[in-house]
């Protein structure tokens, strides 16, 4: 077990993510090659100032547009929607391993009476007449439904019979997303789009404890570092603190991952073997570490765990878009200012496109950050960026005003 400082794994976290250092990630490709490496993004269909997938991307991905993440869900179709932490983004590729959760969508709906034959009706129509949203699918009157895609587990509701029908048949795998209008999903046919080869293919994993040993190893490549305790980021893996440390004792028994102790804190770390030289290089001082600026998406995987934040960081950050107006800290929807290896403040910024420019709503600094006319001249860097990365041209910051 290695020894590291705080300051070492907040370097390995942010080397690792591409958020330090000369970008690593680059276009199109490199976007894909980030959700490979990260398993998932989080979608969120709420847009302020981009969808938090698109966010996620552009603070690690030189280039990025937001029309690189669409072609690669809906035209290259080399990621897919569906389940994994919440609603997820994730490789195509990755289809074989989520059978177990498509076998429980289709054992659960077999205890509907009435719902196969609404699915073949489905199921025809879609064949004959291509993609489908609630709306546009001819099956008319309501249901009470349990989704398979809540991540309790145990939801019952009454809802209208054709989008029932349509979730479904998506989390039975029998449909995929085809594309997405505003928050408006388009359903089609699965096996139009994803090659036979992968949805025949069997699950990699024999049985649950596998499944879930990958899945936690997942996570851990995602964030870089995660610790032993019960953490927000295994969300939507069934996971008490036995199963936990059984789940690490088998990945760490079997050479995928390695353990680290961090100064100041209790519970032990563990990352992937295979970052092992990144680690070193971190702890030799080799590593790039040159300071870069980002927005941070507040789903993005390195906010996955808010208390490893907290404790690695000393930053303490809530997501405050259901808290009600009066009671919010700061502002709707406000993005962490990342720094070099730092959070140096947070800031709410809004593009108006009939106006052509980003509005700054509001920017906190954290107290000990000195605003220096370099981070100064780094935020306006920035902002320019974000700016374009929302289609707009100009900013304009009113609290300089």
């Amino acid at each position: 077990m290695i020894q590291i400082t705080k300051q070492q794994a907040r370097q390995f976290i942010l080397a690792k993510q591409g958020l330090l250092g000369k970008y690593k990630f680059v276009g199109k490709q490199g976007a894909y090659d980030y959700i490979r490496q990260a398993g998932c993004i989080q979608y969120d269909p709420v847009d302020v100032c981009g969808k938090n997938a698109e966010l996620t991307l552009q603070s690690r991905v030189k280039g990025f547009e937001k029309t690189m993440l669409y072609e690669l869900l809906y035209k290259d179709r080399l990621l897919v929607d569906y389940a994994d932490k919440e609603l997820s983004i994730w490789p195509t590729e990755d289809w074989p391993y989520f059978s177990s959760y498509r076998d429980r969508s289709i054992e659960l709906g077999e205890t509907f009476k009435g719902l196969d034959k609404l699915k073949q009706q489905a199921l025809e129509y879609i064949d004959k007449n291509g993609p489908v949203c609630s709306s546009s699918l001819p099956i008319e009157g309501e249901i009470y439904w349990h989704s398979t895609m809540h991540w309790s587990g145990n939801w019952h509701k009454k809802s209208p019979a054709a989008r029932s029908v349509l979730e479904q048949m998506y989390t039975d795998g029998e449909l995929i997303i085809h594309h997405k209008t505003g928050s408006r999903k388009y359903y089609d046919l699965a096996k139009k789009y994803i090659s036979a080869e992968i949805l025949d293919a069997e699950n990699p994993c024999n049985d649950e404890e596998s499944f879930t040993a990958w899945r936690v190893l997942r996570r851990i490549g995602a964030l870089g570092i995660l610790w032993d305790k019960n953490s927000t980021a295994f969300l939507g893996i069934n996971l008490n603190a036995e199963q936990r440390k059984k789940t690490l004792n088998i990945l760490e028994n079997s050479g995928k991952i390695k353990m680290a102790q961090v100064e100041g804190l209790k519970p032990a770390f563990y990352y992937l073997t295979q970052d092992d030289q990144l680690m070193q290089m971190v702890i030799e001082g080799s590593a790039d570490v040159k300071k870069r600026m980002s927005f941070i998406a507040p789903l993005d995987p390195l906010m996955w765990d808010k208390s490893l934040i907290l404790s690695l960081w000393d930053f303490q950050y809530s997501w405050e878009i259901y808290t009600p107006k009066d009671k919010r800290k700061y502002g709707y929807y406000t993005l962490p200012i990342l720094w070099g290896d730092q959070f140096v403040g947070r800031i709410e910024a809004v593009p108006d496109r009939k106006e052509n420019i980003l509005y700054v709503k509001g920017l906190w600094w954290e107290p000990e950050t000195r605003q220096t006319e370099k981070i100064k001249h780094e935020l306006d860097k920035t902002l320019k960026a974000f700016a374009k990365f929302n289609g707009v041209s100009e900013f304009f910051d009113a609290l300089k005003c």
